[in-house]
């Protein structure tokens, strides 16, 4: 059987299109087929078909669609096709069964005919490849994981594209391609490279004007798009075709030289590096720019400078390079290493004395001054190509007299700094390995069998070398040298931090060594400010940080951050600027701070710069609280000493709350823990409930439990009992988020205690509140009103407009729940003005949701509608999913009311797939009861039962009784239409009895009335 999955995923047996089940059915095969050794484990099939949110049936359900897989390929004689192992399904296919592994071979056999210089045979084959598309891959299966395997493919496909595309215009076929790459950059407009190819094709083909008006049209994409200029290489080609340059007209490249020639020229390089690894893009990246010069599309020398953290492996790459495009440069490789990381370091007139004597100018030939040797140098290789390795340099001035004056030469630095002034230099910075490549390089220095023995161990290897080159190859040789140790016994060495650049030491090589090279070349207040940004747990920091730490002025502050930047001892992170911008340290080089930081700084200093971090952490968290909300809204707020930052620096920060919010999240949950731990309680339980805006918009309720665990536990050592309060209110509506809602009411009740016994009036009435909407949720509604009625009291008495507005909201729901709609319209007209001038947006698309449920009430569908998009469009710009899936439920609702089911539908699966997101289960189960309520209108009550049935559990896991019997009655209702009359009065049963258990004044009226009042043909829930 051969699988097709390079378009819609097909199987065809001798011939015949094999049909392949459902969608769940073709996305498990699809994962198969896909997988490496086509062997897929239970979690990944699970994540493929429900994402990041399984039901609890999930693995049974991944094994219902394995067995109709398998029943279906029996049927045609193919009874071991799939096999089971450990919770892992293996298709037993041949690769070259299915089409996407075909593809791969042909690239492969492409490239190699290429790289031997077959130019017609590697067009054969890239054809041959491409033409097996039928589409895009995997059409039609929306799961996310599957589509970013097929997305991987897609890739794969555009590059061998390119690739071909670029012998085919070597081959001077630049006629034919017009049309194809025309196609080609309208489907892919920021393939740079595609855009080049098709201005070459169009220039070449005489089309000259056409060729230029692509290079406009790129531009104006690209500055729309993303805000760049084309790349240099397209500018380059847009510059040759404006003068007609010859060097683009098709022409072939001499590829021999004399051998004479090649045996005099000087090669200073240092030999290759046998176990060289990964790299793959940047070493693709160097080798093209430094060829710039070889092609003749530059006037300029090509320079490239490497730069990156100590022992990211900035050598070794360059010298690996360089001996990959050594065969361009025949007329010799010049290399020095300037030793920029030690206090003398070589200066460039002994660089440049070297240079000129291994070219031949005897010692008492050699200029006496700089400019006098950088000028017999340059002529020198004025008419040759050399390559010019500089090693370790420190400043641009070591450069500048050793650039060759033809850009036939091309110049490599590696540097600890990003050496900015050099004209028209292009850098490259270099990252941490890919875990995979760390493994692989392991495995060349200790052995493969011996890394695969223990593969757990290997990858925590890497991980506590921080995926750092040089740390990876000292680890690897120690274990080289001490065959009788296993790779466990190395990561337990280095598991204690204080010895971990101890242990990476082997010889000459050390990383403590490595870094302390570049860290003793800043200045003492940069190295001060590199201590104490080593105070921090987050990985990640904001510029404003460096101020408060060393509380000083911030653009003191940010110049020695710049300091260390250029040192790579800090790395920028992220794409933000200005004030937005973020900063972090490599695993290891913090651990070299940290140890600076215990010799250097005093205890006193330490923590007093830890305080002036958190308490300005607490102002910007307040500050965002109060931009989102209006900042009109109620808020507990500690009354912890805040580090003030500067004048209109926080509004930058805090223009885009949640945005904030998302970006300071690791930086709030790890202050709360080092608050914790320093005793700071105020501060503690302060930036917790801060965090609260983010926890519960953004849904991270981890976050909230595991912060608010820790805050809780401060404040009861340092006997803060309104701290105590705050923590128990929070955390009660933490509980309440995840309809816990007895555990809601536990903490809420200790928490009024609390308040109480402090005499702070406000937090009192926001936990009445939180205990009225408690009860509500429980079917007490007498109780619920009477909470409320207390709560607005106390609100009005504080003169709090937002708080009594949210109060009235409540007080509106509950009115709605008894049919009051007049005194519900009421409320929440002055709720809505409360809202809207208090600027308390959120506030607002509540009030707004609620009055569309006051309309659906009063069967006044077309405005439910108008006001559920009104509060639609608020929640959608404040980012709070939970709210959209509440709205866009709403909306469904109330299109369902209108008589246009398909919208309808539309909406409510819409809103069921945000509440999956989110995780959050009411809105979700309260979705089903309006999808079961859509198939009953539509007269398929079979299809009604069993979203009921998934809400009802859901009902009954969160203890909702007065939802559960609302579902149960039209539950009553589908069975019934379908004569199944014994279910029916079963579920009708149900719900009569949880509405006997609900307050009197429901449990006490005639079970016609009972079914009226719970919504019996209304089932809309508030």
């Amino acid at each position: 059987m051969d699988f097709f999955v390079l378009g819609l995923l097909e199987a065809v047996l001798d011939g015949q299109l094999i049909k392949l089940g459902g969608i769940r059915e073709q996305t498990i095969l699809a994962m198969l087929l896909l997988e490496p050794a086509r062997t897929a484990g239970m979690a990944r099939l699970v994540e493929s078909l429900y994402g990041d949110s399984p039901p609890p049936t999930a693995r049974s359900q991944v094994q219902i669609c394995v067995s109709a897989l398998r029943r279906l390929f029996a049927a045609q004689g193919l009874q071991d096709l799939i096999t089971t192992q450990s919770q892992r399904y293996t298709l037993q296919v041949p690769y070259e069964q299915i089409d996407a592994y075909r593809f791969q071979r042909l690239l492969d056999q492409a490239r190699s005919a290429r790289d031997a210089g077959r130019g017609n045979e590697a067009v054969r084959h890239y054809r041959a490849g491409l033409a097996l598309w039928r589409g895009p891959a995997l059409e039609g299966i929306d799961s996310k994981l599957v589509q970013a395997m097929a997305g991987r493919l897609a890739e794969d496909r555009v590059t061998g594209n390119e690739e071909c595309i670029e012998q085919e215009l070597a081959l001077g076929r630049h006629h034919r391609l017009v049309g194809e790459l025309t196609a080609l950059t309208a489907a892919h407009p920021l393939r740079e490279r595609l855009r080049g190819q098709l201005m070459l094709a169009l220039y070449r083909s005489g089309r000259r004007a056409e060729a230029l008006q692509v290079f406009e049209n790129t531009k104006k994409v690209m500055l729309d798009e993303l805000g760049l200029e084309p790349n240099a290489a397209l500018q380059q080609l847009e510059r040759q075709i404006l003068r007609w340059d010859p060097a683009l007209e098709p022409r072939r490249t001499a590829t021999v030289t004399p051998a004479a020639r090649v045996r005099s020229a000087p090669m200073m390089l240092p030999t290759d590096i046998a176990d060289f690894t990964g790299r793959e893009g940047e070493v693709e990246t160097i080798r093209e720019l430094l060829l710039l010069g070889t092609s003749g599309t530059t006037r300029a020398v090509p320079i490239i400078v490497l730069v990156g953290n100590p022992g990211i492996g900035k050598t070794t790459i360059a010298v690996h390079v360089s001996h990959s495009v050594a065969a361009q440069f025949p007329d010799g490789r010049l290399f020095a290493d300037l030793h920029g990381g030690v206090s003398q370091p070589v200066g460039p007139m002994q660089v440049l004395e070297r240079f000129l004597r291994v070219m031949g100018v005897p010692g008492d030939a050699l200029p006496a001054t700089l400019d006098e040797r950088a000028e017999t140098y340059r002529a020198l290789l004025c008419t040759g190509r050399t390559l010019v390795l500089l090693d370790d340099v420190r400043s641009e001035n070591e450069v500048l007299p050793m650039l060759p004056g033809s850009s036939d030469s091309a110049v490599v630095v590696t540097s600890r700094s990003r050496l900015a002034g050099l004209p028209g230099a292009i850098h490259v910075s270099l990252g941490t390995f890919r875990p995979e490549q760390s493994i692989e390089l392991l495995s060349k220095i200790v052995g493969e069998e011996r890394v695969a023995a223990e593969p757990e161990a290997a990858e925590e290897l890497a991980a506590l070398c921080g995926q750092l080159p040089l740390a990876l190859r000292i680890a690897g040789v120690r274990l080289a040298a001490r065959s009788h140790w296993t790779v466990g016994q190395l990561v337990d060495r280095l598991r204690d931090e204080t010895r971990r650049l101890d242990e990476l030491k082997h010889g000459e090589m050390g990383i403590r060594a490595s870094i302390s090279l570049t860290y003793e070349t800043v200045g003492e207040e940069a190295r001060r400010l590199f201590r104490r940004l080593a105070i921090l747990d987050t990985q990640v920091f904001s510029g404003w940080v460096a101020a408060a730490l060393l509380d000083r002025p911030l653009a003191e502050a940010l110049d020695l951050l710049d300091d260390l930047i250029d040192a790579q001892l800090v790395e920028s992170v992220g794409d933000g600027r200005g004030a937005q911008s973020q900063y972090r340290f490599h695993d290891l080089i913090r651990v070299f701070a940290r140890e600076h930081l215990a010799a250097e700084e005093p205890p006193a200093e330490r923590r007093a710069a830890l305080a002036r971090v958190l308490g300005g952490l607490l102002s910007l968290a307040d500050a965002a609280h109060r931009r989102k909300h209006g900042g009109h809204s109620v808020h507990i707020r500690s009354r912890a000493l805040c580090w003030q930052l500067p004048e209109g620096l926080a509004d930058q920060l805090v223009a885009a709350p949640m945005s904030w919010y998302e970006r300071e999240r690791a930086p709030l949950v790890t202050g709360i823990r080092q608050a914790a731990q320093a005793g700071f309680a105020d501060l503690c339980w302060g930036l917790a409930i801060s965090a609260v805006t983010l926890f519960e918009s953004s849904v991270y309720l981890d976050d909230w439990r595991e912060t608010h665990q820790i805050a809780l536990e401060v404040t009861r050592q340092a006997d803060d009992k309104r701290g105590q309060a705050a923590m128990l209110y929070s955390t009660g509506s933490l509980h309440l988020t995840e309809q816990r809602f007895d555990d809601a009411r536990r903490a809420f009740e200790s928490a009024v205690k609390l308040f109480e016994e402090v005499g702070d009036e406000q937090g009192t009435a926001l936990v009445i509140r939180n205990l009225g909407v408690v009860d509500r949720l429980a079917g007490r509604l007498a109780d619920a009103v009477v909470r409320h009625e207390r709560a607005l009291a106390l609100f009005r008495g504080l003169g709090e407009p937002i708080a009594v507005a949210y109060v009235l909201n409540d007080l509106a729901e509950l009115k709605l729940e008894i049919g009051d709609f007049a005194a519900a319209r009421s409320l929440l007209a002055e709720a809505l003005r409360l809202s809207a001038e208090g600027g308390n947006r959120r506030m607002q698309a509540q009030v707004l949701h609620r009055l569309g449920h006051a309309h659906l009430k009063a069967a006044e569908p077309v405005r439910a509608v108008r006001s559920f998009e009104e509060s639609l469009a608020i929640v959608r710009d404040i980012g709070d999913v939970v709210g959209e899936s509440y709205a866009r439920y709403g909306i469904g609702v109330a299109l369902l009311r209108t008589g246009d089911p398909a919208a309808a539908g539309r909406a409510l699966r819409g809103a069921l797939s945000l509440a999956g997101v989110a995780h959050a289960r009411h809105a979700e189960a309260r979705i089903l009861v309006g999808l079961g309520e859509l198939a009953m209108r539509a007269g398929r009550p079979r299809e009604a039962v069993r979203p009921l049935k998934e809400a009802l559990a859901h009902f009954r896991m969160m203890d909702v009784p007065m939802h559960e019997a609302r579902a149960l009655l039209m539950l009553s209702g589908a069975h019934r239409a379908q004569g199944e009359d014994q279910p029916a009065r079963d579920a009708l049963d149900a719900a009569m009895s949880l509405a006997a258990k609900l307050d009197p004044w429901l449990g006490d009226r005639p079970t016609a009335q009972i079914e009226e009042m719970l919504g019996a043909g209304n089932p809309y829930f508030p």
